[in-house]
C-alpha cells in the first residue's frame, strides 16, 4: 500500500512545517511500515542548526518515525478517517535512541518502523532511519492512542 502526502494528511493532524513524512511507501498491517521524508534545504529548521552547517536535528528524526509509527497503528486498529480525526498519538517513551550518521539537506530519509507489542491503546515500535541504505538512527518508542478530548 502507498500513501502519497493528501492521504497521510487524512490520517496524520500534523500540517507543514511539522508534517515530517512525505510519501508511505509500505504497509504491513500488524507487522511494520516503510516511509521517507526528503530533507531539503529549505525545511525551516535549518535557519539555526547550524548556520553554513546544516544538520537535520535528532529529535525531527525521532519525530519522523513516530508519525510513520502512528501510521501503522491506523491501518492496524482498523480506525476509518472520521474516527483517526478524532484521535491523536501521545510518547510515552523514546528508548535507546542512538543517531549514527548525520542527516544533511539532499537526504532521503528512510523510515522503517515494526511492531514490537501491541497491547489495547498502547503500541512499542522499533524504529530505525536510513540514508542510501545506511542506518543513521534507531530507537524504541511506545505511544498511546488516544481521544483528543483526553
Amino acid at each position: 500500500m502507498v500513501l502519497d502526502i493528501t492521504q497521510i494528511q487524512k490520517i496524520l493532524p500534523h500540517r507543514v512545517p511539522f508534517l515530517l513524512v512525505d510519501r508511505v511507501t509500505e504497509v504491513r498491517i500488524g507487522e511494520y511500515v516503510k516511509a521517507y521524508k526528503n530533507i531539503s534545504i529549505s525545511e525551516p529548521v535549518f535557519q539555526g542548526h547550524f548556520p553554513g552547517h546544516p544538520i537535520y536535528p535528532g529529535v525531527m528524526i525521532i519525530e519522523g518515525m513516530a508519525q510513520a509509527g502512528a501510521i501503522l497503528a491506523f491501518y492496524a486498529g482498523d480506525i476509518d478517517e472520521e474516527t483517526a480525526a478524532n484521535k491523536v498519538v501521545y510518547f510515552m517513551s523514546i528508548d535507546n535512541a542512538k543517531f549514527r550518521r548525520p542527516i544533511r539537506p539532499g537526504d532521503r530519509l528512510d523510515y522503517q518502523l515494526s511492531l514490537v507489542k501491541h497491547k489495547g491503546s498502547v503500541w512499542v515500535l522499533r524504529g530505525e532511519a536510513f540514508v542510501d541504505d545506511q542506518l543513521a538512527c534507531e530507537a524504541e518508542l511506545k505511544a498511546m492512542v488516544v481521544d483528543k478530548e483526553q
